[in-house]
């Protein structure tokens, strides 16, 4: 193992590691929602979202905090999340918005567009912010159009996600026939084989 700095063990550090993505999310969402920006929570934090809603036990914490919002609203996204001390910025090809000036790429808000494909071997494009539905603190994207997100991008963190929605039974066998028959595939081997 490479010797590394790490911190002493503590559940606190993990607390305050949980918190700050959280404060992100309900600062950046309280940006948008003040100037009237349409956006929707995608990503882990709307997984969490979901799951939450069926079992609090099973939600599984992220470091990200991911936005859907429309290409179209950027410019207006820029305006009202610098005005409220983000900072844009492209990273690895990705909009995003730095927490401040010395905020960190793994610590910002990453921009997803709607009705667009995130890589160019994508099979569908993102859904449109209007597939979504008011959380408690924040507009999440609708279960269909998660699924749909997260089978689109099948990386090893969209497959987990995507388990732990058929772990709690928000996805089921029938849901294979709501998608193009490569997504259905995807979906299918996750059904077919749920433990790995």
């Amino acid at each position: 193992m490479a010797d590394l700095a790490a911190a002493p063990f503590g559940w606190e550090r993990t607390a305050l590691a949980v918190e700050k993505v959280k404060d992100r999310l309900r600062r950046a969402t309280a940006s948008l929602g003040k100037a009237g920006v349409p956006y929707a929570v995608v990503g882990g934090n709307a997984v969490a979202e979901w799951v939450g809603r069926v079992d609090d036990a099973a939600v599984r914490n992220t470091r990200d905090v991911d936005i859907l919002i429309r290409r179209t609203d950027l410019e207006a996204t820029k305006a009202v999340m610098e005005a409220d001390g983000w900072v844009h910025s492209h990273v690895l090809h990705l909009d995003v918005f730095l927490d401040g000036p010395d905020g960190r790429p793994q610590d910002a808000v990453h921009v997803v567009f709607a009705r667009e494909k995130v890589r160019p071997d994508d099979v569908t494009v993102n859904p449109d912010v209007a597939e979504s539905e008011p959380a408690s603190q924040f507009r999440v994207i609708a279960l269909d159009a998660l699924v749909l997100m997260k089978l689109n991008a099948f990386r090893l963190k969209d497959r987990v996600h995507l388990l732990d929605l058929i772990a709690v039974g928000l996805v089921d066998q029938t849901w294979t026939a709501r998608f193009p028959p490569e997504l259905a595939g995807r979906l299918q081997q996750l059904l077919d084989n749920p433990d790995g």
